[in-house]
């Protein structure tokens, strides 16, 4: 983060831009190397499960349509793939070391949304229609457990010391994102949620698993945990900022871009930022939709609610400055990543790679 002079001769950070300057066609590179590369392991590792889970699998990756025949739907961005392989030139090794350390975190990655959308009774993912919507719930819930298992396979194989140093890293990340989900899941039963513990179940839930993902192909490859625990908070409070972006696509994103409902987030009654941040802000705006929402926790028709009224949530929330803050901590926690990138010795190329990263997630469409 730069920082600049205050009034009275006090250093204090400088604000980041808005919309920091990101280098599209390198971010678009980066991705589709992680992509790439560790795409085919990723399908060796799915083609070891038993039927019928090998199909379902292959159908929650996009390789396959509901009717078993070969397509090419979206499999997600591969941000945490990207950042592996970049993880294993940091510390100054081939991007290959960390592909092992990729398909793994990917697997994990891929084994919480097969869980999450069943527990969130979410419909469509990357536009279709959900595992357990197509195959149903309990071939949801196995095929997310084998992908887990899966993911220590994958990295005990390399029968390593290091790899071992890397699946406890994986399994750490592994349950605090599973905790995350829990607080998730038990803050919609809430009035209030503060927004430390918003940040707490958010940084479980998302900026765990972002700090493995860029930390494991740089312990893949050798390097010691100061390396890899300043890599993490990298990686961490990426993940803070990439959550937040999340949070406003959660309530205001594009249903063609996000692959979601209109105002997904308000239907599924979440505690986001956006929604913590309006009901801490107090003033006319964040006491109506306090109201608002402990009448719904207390609706029997939740379910019935029209388009109308969950535009009048989410004009509310924009009212008292949630859309706003949470835009501003997407940013905050953005130069806080940046500037733990400092404590690596890493190649300039890599580090000016991993900054643009960074930019592509906080100015992603919103």
């Amino acid at each position: 983060m730069s920082m600049s002079t205050g009034t009275r001769g006090e250093t204090v950070p400088t604000v980041p831009p808005a919309n920091p300057a990101v280098d599209t066609a390198d971010v678009t590179a980066l991705l589709e190397r992680g992509r790439t590369l560790s795409t085919p392991v990723l399908r060796a590792a799915v083609d070891r499960l038993a039927p019928p889970m090998d199909t379902v699998a292959a159908y929650h990756f996009g390789w396959i349509d509901a009717q078993g025949q070969p397509s090419h739907g979206d499999s997600g961005k591969a941000v945490r793939p990207a950042l592996a392989l970049l993880s294993a030139e940091a510390a100054g090794r081939a991007p290959e070391v960390g592909v092992p350390g990729a398909v793994a975190v990917e697997l994990v990655h891929n084994f919480s949304l097969l869980h999450d959308d069943l527990m969130d009774g979410d419909e469509q993912r990357r536009h279709r229609d959900t595992v357990w919507k197509v195959h149903g719930p309990a071939q949801a819930i196995l095929v997310g457990d084998a992908l887990f298992a899966l993911a220590n396979e994958i990295l005990l194989e390399l029968g390593t010391v290091d790899a071992g140093r890397a699946t406890r890293r994986l399994t750490t990340a592994t349950r605090k994102l599973i905790d995350g989900q829990a607080q998730d899941i038990s803050y919609e039963h809430r009035e209030r949620v503060t927004v430390e513990e918003c940040l707490e179940m958010e940084g479980n839930k998302t900026g765990a698993l972002l700090a493995c993902a860029v930390s494991i192909g740089a312990v893949l490859g050798g390097a010691d945990d100061r390396t890899a625990d300043t890599l993490e908070a990298y990686g961490y409070h990426l993940g803070l900022a990439f959550q937040a972006v999340d949070d406003l696509l959660g309530i205001w994103g594009d249903p063609e871009s996000t692959g979601k409902q209109t105002w997904s987030d308000l239907r599924q009654r979440k505690k986001s930022l956006p929604v913590v941040a309006a009901l801490a802000a107090g003033g006319p705006a964040s006491r109506r939709l306090g109201e608002l929402l402990s009448a719904d926790a207390k609706s029997n028709d939740f379910d019935s609610f029209s388009e109308e009224e969950f535009a009048m949530r989410a004009a509310l929330i924009e009212e008292a400055g949630g859309r706003e803050w949470t835009s501003q901590e997407a940013r905050r926690q953005h130069a806080v990543a940046i500037e733990a990138l400092d404590g690596v010795d890493m190649p300039e190329r890599v580090r000016a790679q991993l900054v643009a990263l960074a930019d592509f997630v906080v100015v992603r469409k919103r």
